[in-house]
């Protein structure tokens, strides 16, 4: 997985400033990951959420394979490896992976070297694209392979060996405006910064309000919380 260039590096500066959503995903982060320890940021890109992760005190690792990403994090003083392979097994207290596992062609292999690398006891947080209908010219430029549903995602973490704590929808109203994307895609698969930040500062969160309702249901995204069993798993 080394040096490998990422297609949407754009459209990473265009969500910067998407403030609220960003800021659920930190939040998401912090109240999923361990404070002792080490965590991994799973395809770190530009920063966005390993950089607050690691001012709120974490001691946070990033994984990146893209070259010009991970020399602007090393500038950023952040701690950085091109590969996961490299981390010592068993020695991890958390990882976390923000739209990240659907760039991956085998994402059941990096499961497994999640389950390797977590010390017993360590907790994941993984958070996808949700819904293979939405697939849009958006998916295509960034690479996405897959877009996920809860059923799915939680059996790939069964598959793993996690123990699987909760797998929810999130950005219901995010699930209606990737509708009306697909319709109107012209195929370059570009953010509209405008509207993005419309939509991040009046929508986004009356979204998370009806994500209370909706969760279950649909929803743009699909995350997990899960932890590598402390004792192994009986055969």
């Amino acid at each position: 997985m080394t040096h490998i260039e990422y297609s949407g590096r754009d459209n990473l500066d265009v969500m910067k400033a998407a403030i609220h959503y960003n800021q659920f995903l930190v939040d998401m982060v912090l109240n999923a990951m361990p404070r002792q320890g080490s965590v991994v940021d799973f395809g770190a890109g530009a920063g966005t959420f390993a950089q607050p992760v690691r001012a709120a005190g974490l001691d946070v690792v990033c994984v990146e394979t893209d070259p010009v990403l991970g020399n602007n994090l090393h500038k950023l003083g952040m701690s950085v490896v091109t590969d996961l392979q490299s981390v010592a097994d068993a020695s991890l207290s958390g990882i976390y992976s923000l739209n990240v596992l659907e760039h991956i062609e085998d994402d059941q292999a990096i499961l497994d070297l999640w389950m390797r690398k977590l010390a017993p006891g360590g907790q994941i947080l993984v958070y996808v694209p949700a819904f293979q209908s939405l697939y849009s010219s958006m998916d295509r430029k960034v690479g996405h392979h897959r877009r996920y549903r809860r059923a799915g995602l939680q059996q790939q973490l069964h598959r793993a060996g996690f123990e699987v704590q909760s797998v929810r929808y999130a950005d219901s109203l995010g699930y209606l405006a990737s509708w009306v994307y697909k319709l109107m895609d012209k195929g370059h698969g570009d953010i509209n910064s405008g509207m993005l930040r419309t939509y991040d500062q009046w929508v986004f969160p009356v979204s998370r309000l009806l994500d209370g309702v909706c969760q279950s249901w649909f929803g743009k995204n699909v995350y997990a919380t899960a932890c590598k069993p402390a004792t192994p798993l009986e055969p």
